[in-house]
């Protein structure tokens, strides 16, 4: 069993997640393939690849049931510590932990996106509240 999932084949599975999701799509990773599919396909949430986080802590549970499974006639098996690999040990017992990333709501002002097609001026969403434009605005964030 490995200590952690290498580089490598984070790198493989990313793009076969992101084939999943599009397979038409030229991108490695999934983190700009959700960007790509929500900003400029207008995918909902539930049909855009996770991210990178989630998918590595999903790939760390998968690959500690994997080697469960292996040991199944091993008298006596060597199994890694569940919090190393995609786990939380709480009160009701063992958890998934499903990113590393901070909870969504503290990052919302991301979702703020403005219609400016020819550079942003006072009348700008993102000009108002002192953000720069994002990959959401019609600007592409270009302004």
């Amino acid at each position: 069993m490995p200590s952690d999932v290498n580089e490598e084949s984070m790198s493989l599975l990313e793009r076969f997640v992101v084939l999943m999701y599009d397979r038409t799509s030229d991108t490695m990773e999934v983190n700009d393939a959700r960007k790509q599919l929500f900003a400029h396909k207008s995918r909902d949430l539930e049909n855009i690849p996770p991210m990178q986080a989630a998918l590595q802590q999903h790939i760390k549970r998968a690959s500690l049931q994997g080697n469960c499974w292996n040991q199944t006639l091993v008298l006596n098996p060597e199994l890694p510590i569940p919090s190393d690999w995609g786990w939380t040990k709480e009160a009701s017992g063992w958890q998934p932990l499903w990113t590393t990333l901070p909870e969504a709501s503290k990052s919302c002002h991301e979702l703020i996106h403005c219609g400016c097609k020819k550079g942003c001026t006072g009348r700008c969403k993102c000009t108002k509240v002192a953000l720069k434009c994002t990959v959401l605005c019609a600007c592409s964030g270009d302004c």
